[in-house]
């Protein structure tokens, strides 16, 4: 049953990162109370939340009290215990269930939705250990990809296999979990979409982003995708379908290749707001943030529509000095930064969206700035 919670009532958050916190930021101008579940004392959720509980994710009493002082409760990744939120999904309302995380937190099993809900994938295995990767590889052939079914993020958890001689390359990812073999796609470009539904079944899609990564970590969301209008409207429908069939609520990202031929691919799913989707905070008439917190509210929600083509940036441990010192010369730069005590290499900061005309100046702009330099 979907309930609407109100302003002036909490919403818990499992997670107090930097999606927590922008989540929050979004809550707190409906009138809405925040209380963070992490174990963290300063985290960046924690230091705009009204009620902050220190304590692992898992911890049954610490679950038990963010029940108690909320009134809907929702998360921020998808790491999280999935017995433990079932639990909670007894005792407290969570209208996203317990179920999207346990599918979305194994590729197998996403996997499995995402061509049920009647969506493309790349060619792919299920091997459960490394002498069965060496028996079948056959099947699928080279190149290709090996994940691990559990955790991995950043390109952490997998190993590219270009041939025989790469296989041992591999060994060490069944020490974690089961493995999925993938088919590589020739892929053009990277793009994802962000969807959002309410328990209404009233489901948005965010304009389309095309991201860059380096290092498998996103450096740049660019939106609109540019791409043609059929890929644009084939991934929306893929993402609605996908969406569809998990009866969402709330927020889901679903990551995708663009194929020489203009189709898609998916490649995975996130079940909250997404890095991707941070340039919707001013780029649109509706943030990923605000939509979110409209849906689990069991609010109407609002057609997202683009203000401005932009570009979202993101600032790694290695970027802050270099921007801070930059401030000045790049008035119309939206700078968000996370409230982490230590900027470390390669660890997520905060982002830089830019609201542009002229997409291609802009990526000019940016590599001259030199603080994304290598």
């Amino acid at each position: 049953m979907t309930k609407v919670i109100y302003p002036g009532q909490t919403i818990g958050i499992i997670g107090g990162g930097q999606l927590g916190r922008m989540m929050a930021l979004a809550a707190k101008e409906a009138g809405f109370k925040i209380a963070v579940l992490e174990p963290a004392m300063d985290s960046p959720c924690g230091q705009v939340a009204d009620v902050r509980i220190v304590a692992p994710y898992d911890d049954e009493a610490a679950l038990e009290e963010l029940a108690e002082v909320s009134d809907v409760i929702t998360y921020e990744f998808e790491n999280i215990d999935f017995e433990g939120l079932k639990r909670l999904t007894e005792i407290a309302y969570i209208p996203q269930g317990a179920d999207l995380v346990r599918i979305t937190q194994n590729r197998v099993t996403e996997k499995e939705a995402i061509v049920k809900a009647g969506c493309p994938v790349a060619p792919y295995l299920v091997v459960n250990s490394y002498e069965e990767l060496v028996e079948q590889i056959d099947q699928i052939g080279f190149p290709s990809i090996v994940k691990t079914a559990r955790g991995g993020y950043d390109g952490k958890g997998q190993q590219q296999l270009n041939g025989v001689e790469d296989l041992p390359l591999a060994q060490k990812l069944f020490e974690h979990s089961q493995c999925v073999v993938e088919g590589f796609v020739p892929f053009t470009k990277e793009i994802s979409v962000i969807v959002q539904r309410n328990g209404f079944g009233e489901t948005y899609c965010l304009p389309v982003g095309e991201n860059i990564h380096v290092h498998h970590i996103l450096h740049e969301t660019i939106v609109p995708a540019r791409v043609a209008d059929e890929t644009l409207s084939l991934a929306q429908e893929a993402a609605m379908k996908i969406a569809d069939y998990l009866k969402l609520v709330g927020t889901l990202a679903v990551e995708m290749f663009v194929l020489e031929d203009g189709q898609i691919v998916i490649n995975e799913l996130a079940p909250r707001p997404h890095n991707s989707g941070h340039y919707s905070i001013e780029a649109c008439n509706i943030s990923q943030f605000g939509q979110h917190v409209r849906a689990v509210c069991g609010w109407p929600l609002r057609q997202p529509k683009l203000m401005q083509p932009s570009i979202m940036v993101n600032l790694l441990g290695q970027h802050v000095v270099p921007l801070s010192n930059s401030i000045s010369k790049y008035p119309n730069w939206s700078i968000h930064l996370y409230g982490k005590a230590e900027a470390k290499v390669n660890r997520k900061m905060g982002h830089v969206t830019i609201m542009t005309d002229d997409i291609e100046e802009t990526l000019s702009e940016i590599e001259k700035s030199d603080i994304w330099s290598e």
